[in-house]
């Protein structure tokens, strides 16, 4: 049986995880072991916070729409409750552009859910 080497596709790994290293500081962009543990531990940072990325936004959101809900002596779970109540299907990432960008509408808004309050 013939003899096996690997050169070129080690290579070519290698390389393509020294390439995802540049950016590193000292030993993690320049020695192979240091450079694959820091490129393996980004990927994982990476996947996991594509998922936290999501509970992030809706947090910012909330916020916005409760200190938006404030200006019109509403708290955040009432402003909600009130929209629900008012049959009002509006989500929270829509909602907080309205607060920022258009505030006459999101007035409308807090007035109906204000309406509905029980």
């Amino acid at each position: 049986m013939p003899r096996v080497k690997n050169g070129v596709a080690h290579h070519a790994r290698k390389n393509k995880i020294m390439k995802a290293a540049k950016g590193g500081v000292g030993a993690r962009s320049k020695l192979y072991k240091a450079a694959k543990e820091n490129v393996e531990r980004g990927l994982a940072y990476a996947y996991r916070d594509r998922r936290k990325k999501k509970g992030d936004f809706r947090r910012l959101w909330i916020v916005r729409i409760g200190a938006a809900a404030r200006l019109h002596d509403l708290s955040y779970s009432r402003m909600m409750a009130g929209l629900k109540a008012a049959g009002i299907e509006i989500n929270r990432k829509v909602l907080s552009e309205l607060a920022i960008s258009d505030a006459d509408a999101f007035a409308k808004l807090a007035e109906a859910a204000k309406a509905h309050q029980g």
